[in-house]
């Protein structure tokens, strides 16, 4: 029987696309005069596309594209300059205290607005930096800055990006590392014009969770004397469980959009009702929904922070209301318990919701505040008596 060739294919469609050029190479055209063919086919289409009319009304798609950033940037910068000139105008001092406001610019070179209290007269004992919490601003810290200068302490405190006298938009936080490093590059300056002054660092709520990260980093550790946290974001969870599902992705897509469902509404953050009403109807405080990456930060550095909680060695006080609906009490509770740090302490309040140093019994928690550093600085001194002794 006669045996039938069978043609020879390759796993791939190129090898029957050679194939296929090989038979017409064979029967039709010579490989120069394919060369030509082609040359020929690509001139006329060059010279086609010379030729036709160009369309002037319509720009291209990316000058649009640019066009449309500047004008966001525009906007952008014009709702920071009135919330800066709203923050400078606000008073937050009296007679016994120098209080002044500056611009700080970031690590990322934006320019952060910055407040500062100091006594009139007499050495301060120590310096605390004030991280205020979500949507809020450095002046609502006023009352408790006097409180601190009373004992001897002078206070500086810095909105983040976003926030009350600083550039970006209103409530828009694109990342709480820069906050992280704001935070940083502020305490480093502070302790470079006060090399001798033990310095604390106080975070509120997300600015605790800022705080605690921050002194993660060596460096940063080293230059305070430990922190103070009041109702720490950690294991923050969102309203909803497709909340978190698709933040991650949002946060890249849509980042500036206002999402309402992530808001928990209704949520009273303190019993009293003037505090309220004034942190309500405050024009720097923000009070729109929250924030597509906004929220998607909050819960990436409050999931952070419960991974490493066990690697926490910096001397810290968390302070929680046990009636808080905001952050978790237990999850500060967990934070004494694990943090490997070997000088901590938890304050617990019985009843009491979010806002600490905004609840009837603000001036005893400034005061467990007060008496926290004393302490420590106390003991700072004595293990630095008994370590000259020894030399």
């Amino acid at each position: 029987m006669e045996t039938v060739k069978m043609e020879e294919f390759t796993s791939g469609a190129s090898g029957r696309i050679i194939h296929l050029f090989r038979n017409i190479k064979r029967s039709v055209l010579s490989l120069t005069s394919l060369i030509r063919f082609f040359i020929f086919i690509q001139s006329f289409f060059l010279w086609f596309l010379l030729l036709l009319p160009r369309r002037r009304n319509h720009p291209p798609l990316k000058k649009k594209k640019w066009v449309f950033i500047r004008r966001r940037k525009f906007e952008d910068e014009q709702d920071a300059l009135r919330r800066r000139e709203l923050a400078d105008q606000l008073q937050t001092g009296d007679g016994g205290v120098v209080s002044t406001t500056s611009l700080f610019f970031g690590s990322r070179l934006n320019a952060l607005f910055s407040r500062s209290w100091f006594p009139v007269s007499g050495d301060v004992k120590g310096i605390v930096i004030i991280i205020h919490g979500l949507n809020e601003h450095s002046g609502r810290y006023a009352q408790f800055a006097t409180q601190l200068t009373a004992s001897n302490f002078g206070v500086h405190a810095i909105d983040w990006i976003g926030h009350g006298g600083s550039d970006g938009l209103h409530g828009y936080v694109p990342s709480l590392d820069h906050v992280v490093a704001d935070t940083g590059a502020f305490l480093a300056k502070i302790k470079s014009e006060n090399p001798a002054v033990p310095i604390f660092l106080f975070g509120h709520s997300t600015g605790g969770a800022v705080v605690l990260k921050a002194t993660s980093y060596p460096h940063i550790k080293g230059m305070v004397e430990g922190i103070i946290l009041t109702s720490p974001a950690l294991r923050v969870k969102p309203a909803h469980p497709i909340v978190g599902a698709v933040a991650p992705l949002f946060s890249l897509v849509a980042p500036r959009y206002q999402f309402k469902g992530a808001n928990k509404r209704g949520i009273p953050v303190s019993r009293d009702p003037a505090a309220l009403v004034a942190k309500y109807s405050d024009p720097l405080v923000y009070t729109g929904p929250i924030r597509v990456r906004t929220g998607h930060e909050i819960l990436r550095i409050s999931s952070y922070l419960m991974r490493n909680i066990k690697s926490v060695t910096v001397p810290f006080l968390v302070l929680h209301g046990t009636a808080d609906k905001v952050t978790d009490p237990l999850a500060s509770q967990d934070l004494y318990n694990e943090a490997a740090s070997p000088f901590k302490d938890i304050k617990l309040y019985d009843g009491f919701l979010h806002d600490l140093l905004f609840e009837p019994e603000r001036e005893e928690i400034g005061q467990d505040i007060i008496s926290w550093m004393e302490k420590k600085i106390e003991a700072n001194y004595m293990n630095l008596e008994q370590a000259s002794s020894l030399w």
